[in-house]
C-alpha cells in the first residue's frame, strides 16, 4: 500500500480517493495574485500593524498545500503576483493574461473588484474576491465571473447576531462611525436585527474629525472623551459597534458610560479566522502557515489561502486548469472544502458567495463559531449567514 505524507491526508486526499479519480496527465495551474494597494490609516494599537507580506503569504502557502498533492497527480501550481493601484489596473491584468493565468485572487476593495471583473482580460478568467465584503457585490453589483471566498458583511452581522439572540442580549446599542463602509457595516446589524428578534434601541454615529490617532497621551484623552459620548444612553444589553475605519471602536471596551460588553469591530470581534482557533484540525493549519511564514495566520491571509485551494481542490477533481471548467466545477453540487470550521465549505450558486463558519473571538480565545445550532435552514445552517437565496437580487 502506498502510504502518502501527513500533508496530503490534511488536504483532504487518501490513497483510495485517488484511485477513484480519472486517469491524470500532466496540468499546470497558473494562479495570479493581484493585490491593489490603497491607503489606509494605522490601526490604532500598533499590535495590529500589518505584516508587509499580508494575503499574500496566505496564497503562498496555499500554493505550498496544492503542490504537495499535485506532485501525486502530475499537477503543477504556480502564482504570479502582482501589485498595482488602481490606475494600473488594466495593464496589470494584461501582463497576468500574458502569462498565461487563467485564474485570479484578487485583494482589492468593491471598486477596484469590479474594475477587475469587467476588464476585457476578465472576460474569460475566473476573478476570485479574497478581501471584498460589500454585500452589493453578491447582489445588484454581482458578475458571473466573480466567485467571493470573502465573507459578506451581513455574513459577519448576522453570525454575531445568532450568538447575541442565543444570549439573550437583544437590546442593541448600534454606534458606527461616519465613513461610508461603517454605514454599510450599521445597515448589515440593523437587517441582522430584523433576520433574528432583535431590537436596535438607539444608534449614535462617531464623527472623525481626523487628528492624531495615536500618542502618547491618547489614552488620557480618549479615557475622558469616551464616557461622556456614551452616557445617556437608552438601557441595552450590548453595544454593537461598526467601525471598519478604526477610528473609535478599540476604545469602547471598559471606557462606556454604562457597564455593558462589546461586539463588532471591538470586544467581541466576528472573523474567518483567528489566530487562537484550534478546533477541526485548524492547529495544522496554524502551524503550517507559522512554519513558513514565522508569524500568526490573519483574516486576509486565510482567505487567500482558501482561494488558492478551492481552485487546487477544483484542478484535483476534474485534471484541468482552464477557468470555464473550473469555474463549473466549484459552482456545482460535488465541490467542498474543509476550512476548518467544522462544516464542509461550497459555494451558492445564486450569487456565487462561499459559505461560511464565523469565528467570534475576544482576542486570546474563541468564543464561539456561528452558525448557532439552535438556528435552523431546509438545506444547510451555513445558508443562515447572509443573503439566503429567496432573499437574492444577484441576476448573472
Amino acid at each position: 500500500m502506498i502510504r502518502l505524507p501527513f500533508a496530503a491526508l490534511l488536504l483532504g486526499l487518501s490513497a483510495s480517493a485517488l484511485a477513484q479519480m480519472p486517469a491524470h496527465a500532466d496540468v499546470v495551474a497558473k494562479i495570479g495574485v493581484l493585490v491593489v494597494e490603497r491607503e489606509t490609516p494605522l490601526p490604532l494599537s500598533r499590535l495590529d500593524l500589518p505584516p508587509e507580506d499580508e494575503a499574500l503569504a496566505g496564497a503562498r502557502v496555499g500554493l505550498i498545500d496544492n503542490n504537495t498533492t499535485g506532485r501525486f497527480l502530475k499537477h503543477t501550481y504556480e502564482l504570479v503576483e502582482q501589485r498595482t493601484d488602481a490606475a494600473g489596473l488594466p495593464a496589470a491584468m494584461a501582463g497576468l493574461a500574458a502569462e498565461g493565468v487563467g485564474m485570479v485572487v484578487t485583494v482589492a476593495d468593491a471598486d477596484a473588484l469590479l474594475a477587475i471583473a469587467d476588464l476585457p482580460e476578465a472576460a474569460e478568467m475566473l476573478v476570485v474576491n479574497a478581501t471584498a465584503s460589500d454585500d452589493r457585490l453578491r447582489g445588484a453589483d454581482c458578475r458571473a465571473n466573480v466567485l467571493h471566498v470573502a465573507p459578506s458583511r451581513a455574513m459577519i452581522a448576522d453570525g454575531l447576531a445568532q450568538y447575541m439572540v442565543w444570549k439573550r442580549w437583544t437590546d442593541w446599542l448600534l454606534v458606527h462611525g461616519s465613513h461610508p463602509e461603517d454605514a454599510l457595516m450599521a445597515e448589515a446589524y440593523r437587517r441582522a436585527a430584523r433576520k433574528f428578534g432583535a431590537e436596535i434601541v438607539e444608534e449614535r454615529v462617531f464623527e472623525d474629525t481626523g487628528g492624531a490617532r495615536r500618542s502618547d497621551s491618547g489614552h488620557v484623552l480618549v479615557q475622558k472623551q469616551i464616557p461622556v459620548f456614551m452616557q445617556r444612553a437608552e438601557e441595552h444589553d450590548i453595544v454593537v459597534v461598526a467601525d471598519e475605519s478604526q477610528v473609535f471602536g478599540a476604545y469602547l471596551p471598559y471606557r462606556a458610560w454604562d457597564p455593558r460588553p462589546v461586539a463588532g469591530d471591538a470586544g467581541l470581534v466576528a472573523s474567518m479566522w483567528h489566530a487562537s482557533h484550534e478546533s477541526w484540525g485548524a492547529t495544522q493549519l496554524q502551524r503550517r502557515f507559522e512554519r513558513e511564514t514565522k508569524r500568526r495566520m490573519r483574516d486576509s491571509d486565510y482567505l487567500t489561502w482558501l482561494a488558492v485551494r478551492a481552485i487546487g481542490e477544483a484542478v484535483t477533481r476534474t485534471n484541468a486548469s482552464d477557468p470555464a471548467t473550473i469555474r463549473e466545477y466549484l459552482l456545482s453540487d460535488a465541490f467542498e472544502i474543509a476550512g476548518f470550521k467544522g462544516q464542509a465549505l461550497s459555494f451558492r450558486p445564486w450569487n456565487n458567495q462561499l459559505r461560511h463558519g464565523v469565528i467570534l473571538a475576544d482576542g486570546k480565545l474563541v468564543v464561539t463559531v456561528s452558525p448557532q445550532e439552535e438556528f435552523l435552514h431546509q438545506h444547510t445552517r451555513l445558508d443562515t449567514l447572509g443573503f439566503d437565496e429567496p432573499e437574492s437580487t444577484c441576476e448573472f
